[in-house]
């Protein structure tokens, strides 16, 4: 039994499908389209599925949408009404595209997919609990989503229990964690619904010196994690800005403008939202716990991507083991809504290990063989070589420990935002210059922005302070003390990023200001050619620990197909490209090269026929 579950038409938009309870295949729509966070519906992700599940949309058993839109739209017309008439405008802006498309979603769908059968649309934070809860290795655990906001809810509990999740309770609209964190993403001049991690990682350059202006302000905050946000300061429910004057008023001036120079006030409010987003997520874990007895928790929703935060609840104890979905935004609540039917909806049993979760990996999007990376390479003319399997992670290694970067393009395609070396760009962590280099010269991003590291499963609690599975970058962990340099006198005197060119430990360019890192874990059986590399490393340098960041450029998706990787390496200053067993020395290339890669048309033979 085929299931087809799709997320769109808000942000980052996705399929996925699952054939009698297992994943088969899931895609974000902005890795085909090229469009970062592509809110469309996802015809090429869509097609991508069927393909890899050998099916036409019209073999399709069921297909279930994310969320409920006549609940959401219901929201925005109670919303208007109880702001009229100051939210004319940004409601005049809305309606148009509700009366053409989101109302009539049913049958777009059927348009879309050519598709008669039975559509289920289960709530926002349903499908969030469902992506959360039936991947994980547990049979029963509690679950917590938080987000901006689904229909109503913007953070909901529960318990998830063999082949049913139960929402046990929710906060409601306007009062939402997210919306918090996306107010001050706006204020401190990113973009929101793709800036917030850019705040998170800004956080650690300044002290929450204005929380107390919050809690007093801007929230009251309860002993269980609920609260109420007093909607005198934002303008998110009938404005077209997030924040309102009020907001400008207390924090001292209007939101920075967009590339504008960072200050300390920027640095200082990143670190205030992120310390009531931590507080707010500990509160809520331990009510949680307390009300549901689990000694397990799950989390999903756009807000657990925030990898401090978990790592704050994992390091509190709170719960005895985390499972947090991969693809915890909208985009993994098209996976949701899928495992929610086969499960819930239909009754399907479900039976959990308590040690592999189902998501292998996360890598569920398409693979490329030898023979159609090679046609690509010809296709360009491209300089290349083939070397054999078993000798591809030593020759890896070896340009690694030669300070060279590595555009990296291994197997299926990670479903989330994070590169999981499928998808990534590789570096030695020893260099002190690396993360400037990756940062400007290969990211094309801001100096403050921190590198996460990739270890071998067995080596984690030698390099930070914790000894728990991170397969999919989700927690954030110190460095351990004996690892790090200590801070002297000259840098104590040091603020924001005056300090970032300062080692920080023996592995400076995964350790961010604060001597944390975002940690990915790697076990040989999840992704074999990713953790042999990293094996080769250890063994020629002793170091089992590589700088892993996603295979993009700022403003650019992650890359899907081999064009998508050439053109990156040509565009940036990657070293080597490792496409499977094909390795590519830019100094080889050949400038026509670069621009017949720029040629899209053979995309469609190569992912979509």
């Amino acid at each position: 039994m085929d299931i087809l579950g799709i997320s769109a038409f808000y942000h980052d938009s996705a399929a996925a499908l699952v054939r009698d309870g297992k994943i088969l295949a899931a895609a974000q729509e902005e890795r085909f389209s090229r469009k970062k966070h592509d809110q469309r519906f996802p015809v090429h992700a869509v097609q991508y599925c069927l393909k890899e599940a050998g099916i036409t949309a019209s073999q399709l058993d069921l297909v279930a949408f994310y969320d409920k839109p006549l609940l959401k739209f219901e929201r925005i017309l109670q919303t208007y009404l109880a702001y009229a008439p100051r939210g004319l405008k940004s409601f005049s802006m809305a309606l148009p595209l509700w009366l053409k498309e989101k109302l009539w979603l049913k049958d777009a769908i059927r348009q879309s997919l050519g598709y008669e059968g039975k559509i289920l649309f289960p709530e926002h934070h349903e499908s969030h609990a469902a992506s959360a809860f039936f991947p994980s290795p547990f049979q029963e655990a509690a679950f917590l989503t938080l987000d901006g906001v689904g229909e109503w809810a913007t953070t909901s509990w529960g318990v998830g229990k063999d082949n049913k999740v139960e929402l046990l309770a929710e906060l409601h609209f306007p009062h939402s964690l997210g919306m918090l964190y996306s107010a001050f993403t706006y204020y401190t001049g990113f973009k929101v619904n793709s800036g917030e991690y850019k705040v998170m990682g800004l956080a650690p350059y300044g002290e929450p010196k204005y929380a107390d202006l919050v809690y007093k302000e801007l929230m009251d905050l309860k002993e269980d994690g609920s609260f109420k946000l007093n909607m005198e300061y934002f303008d998110y429910c009938a404005g077209l800005t997030m924040t309102s004057r009020k907001f400008d008023a207390l924090f001292g001036g209007p939101p920075r403008e967009p590339e504008g120079r960072l200050t300390q006030r920027e640095m200082d409010l990143a670190a205030t939202v992120q310390a009531v987003t931590e507080e707010v997520m500990l509160r809520m874990a331990r009510h949680v716990r307390k009300e549901t007895g689990q000694k397990n928790l799950c989390l999903a929703g756009g807000v657990a991507l925030n990898c401090v935060g978990n790592g704050k609840i994992l390091e509190a104890r709170i719960f005895d083991d985390l499972w947090i979905q991969p693809a915890a935004g909208d985009a993994g609540g098209a996976l949701g809504a899928a495992l929610l039917s086969w499960h819930q909806a239909l009754g399907k049993p479900r039976t959990a290990d308590g040690v592999q979760d189902a998501q292998q990996g996360s890598f569920l999007g398409p693979a490329f063989s030898d023979k159609e990376i090679e046609a690509f390479l010809l296709s360009v003319g491209a300089v290349y070589e083939k070397v054999q399997p078993e000798e591809m992670p030593k020759r890896a290694a070896d340009l690694l420990a030669q300070g060279k970067i590595l555009g990296f393009f291994q197997g299926r395609m990670e479903f989330g935002p994070r590169a999981l070396g499928a998808r990534s760009i590789l570096g030695d962590p020893r260099d002190r210059e690396m993360q400037s280099k990756m940062n400007l010269k290969i990211k094309f991003r801001e100096s403050f922005r921190p590198f996460a590291p990739v270890v071998l499963r067995e080596e984690v609690a030698n390099y930070f302070e914790m000894d728990h599975e991170s397969p999919y970058m989700l927690l954030v962990s110190p460095v351990r003390q004996s690892r790090r340099v200590a801070e002297t006198e000259e840098t104590r005197k040091l603020f924001g990023i005056e300090r970032l060119n300062k080692p920080r430990s023996d592995i400076p360019a995964i350790t961010h200001i604060d001597y944390s890192a975002r940690v990915q874990t790697i076990a040989r059986g999840s992704n074999r050619p990713y953790y042999d590399v990293i094996k080769a490393f250890k063994d020629k340098t002793g170091c089992a620990v590589l700088v892993n960041t996603s295979y993009n450029v700022r403003g650019e998706p992650i890359v899907c197909t081999p064009q998508d990787a050439y053109v990156c390496f040509m565009r940036t200053d990657i070293d080597t490209l490792v496409l499977g067993d094909y390795f590519i020395d830019k100094k080889a290339q050949p400038a026509s090269a670069a621009k017949a890669a720029e040629d899209k048309s053979w995309m469609k033979e190569f992912v979509l026929d």
